[in-house]
């Protein structure tokens, strides 16, 4: 699965699709490369079970397949807690570390006020 979508061309031909049904003449314009090359990349994600074809007469109309989809999403899922926990942790630690630089950065203007303020008085 991920190597299919690793694929940067199959990925926009993919979010091409998401808004419904398309032509190879359409997807060629979206994606910017030539026929033969666009209907490989369509081969190979109908292969894979992420879209599927309709013929209408001479044209062939390609659409996704939203259970491939949904297989995916699932088996994502599954790590998404842990994900999520490492996630919060990292943010957590951002937030500590800003607070410990503005502190750190009100302590050193702190001493030099006070640096300032026994310099003025000499």
């Amino acid at each position: 699965m991920f190597e299919i979508l690793g694929d940067d061309t199959r990925r926009r031909l993919v979010e091409a699709l998401r808004t419904g049904e398309r032509s190879v003449g359409e997807l060629v314009q979206v994606v910017d490369i030539g026929q033969p090359g666009v209907s490989r990349q369509l081969q190979i994600l109908e292969e894979a079970r992420f879209v599927r074809m309709r013929p209408d007469g001479r044209r062939r109309l390609y659409a996704l397949r939203p259970e491939r989809f949904k297989e995916l999403d699932e088996w994502a899922s599954r790590y998404r807690d842990l994900w999520e926990a490492r996630l919060d942790r990292f943010g957590a630690e951002l937030e500590r570390r800003k607070k410990a630089r503005a502190a750190d950065g009100r302590d050193r203007q702190d001493r030099r006020n006070r640096q300032g303020r026994k310099g003025s008085t000499t």
